[in-house]
């Protein structure tokens, strides 16, 4: 009997290992790496002779563009996380209620989400390019894509209507959590349907709405490829489409200041980490309560 626990013993945490050691390789060293390598001047062939110490985290803190990039994040998380779940929110009602082909109409909201988000994003440059369909149909002339002015409210646009499927299913799920009894106990009382959504269902959905504001809102703030496939890898035009991890990529791969780069990752990871606690103790403190 006790080789038998043994040899379960022996077998589990052999199991429990290789993912262990998986993300031990993949994303515990390399950090640990970055974080070494941000206290030298470092470039593509290792370590190089210059300033040292705290230089590098000096230098981003002081770059005007890495202050543009925490600015452009910021306008970007703070509108595009409530139009997600505003969206995902009301894509959930819909799914959820008595409707005809409810599953069909799950699977084409929740499409967008799974869809290759660099085919997406082609596409949708050559929908609203300045003579793309979209402006010669509608008889616009704006280049959505191309003007500082207009280039971050498209990328909202864009990742809001992509990423509101997946909102959709966490929604869907803490609704059909939602005891019926409850909404009929409303109905008996006469509620009507808005009253019962904002006075019922909307607070029950608390959990749900600090889970996507955590999840989506981290999401957010790691923008990358639709910044970059826009403005070809500059982060263009008028630095509009430059973020945190644009800057990070630039540095490293077009400048080949690694040390600047891994400074910055970790400078950004700070940032992400005091927002996620702020949310807890605002937030999510009351939901555990």
């Amino acid at each position: 009997m006790r080789g038998a626990r043994l040899s379960e013993a022996v077998w589990g945490y052999g199991f429990a290992f290789v993912p262990f050691a998986v993300f031990g390789l993949f994303f515990i060293y390399p950090f640990i790496y970055a974080v070494y390598i941000s206290f030298f001047h470092w470039g593509i062939l290792g370590k190089q002779p210059g300033a040292s110490g705290t230089y590098n985290y000096s230098k981003v803190l002081h770059d005007p563009v890495f202050h543009i990039a925490l600015k452009n994040i910021a306008e970007y998380a703070l509108a595009v996380v409530p139009l997600e779940m505003a969206l995902g929110l009301s894509l959930a009602l819909i799914i959820n209620g008595k409707i005809r082909g409810r599953n069909f109409f799950r699977s084409g909201f929740y499409f967008p989400s799974i869809a290759s988000s660099v085919a997406i994003t082609v596409i949708i440059l050559y929908l609203f390019a300045p003579h793309g369909p979209f402006n010669t149909f509608f008889g616009f002339s704006t280049d959505w894509f191309g003007s500082a002015s207009t280039v971050g409210w498209s990328i909202v646009g864009l990742n809001a209507w992509t990423t509101s499927g997946t909102v959709m299913i966490f929604y869907l799920a803490a609704l059909q959590s939602i005891p019926e009894d409850v909404y009929e106990a409303s109905a008996l009382d006469g509620a009507g349907s808005w009253r019962t959504f904002w006075k019922i269902t909307f607070p029950l959905l608390r959990p749900a709405h600090f889970f996507c504001l955590v999840v989506f809102g981290i999401g957010a703030l790691k923008l990358f490829d639709q910044s970059y496939i826009v403005s070809n890898g500059t982060g263009g035009p008028n630095y509009a489409t430059t973020t945190p991890i644009l800057y990070i990529y630039r540095q490293a791969f077009a400048n080949y200041d690694f040390g600047v780069a891994a400074a910055a990752g970790v400078v950004f990871l700070g940032i992400i980490l005091v927002l996620t606690v702020a949310q807890w103790f605002t937030i999510g403190r009351q939901e555990a309560g």
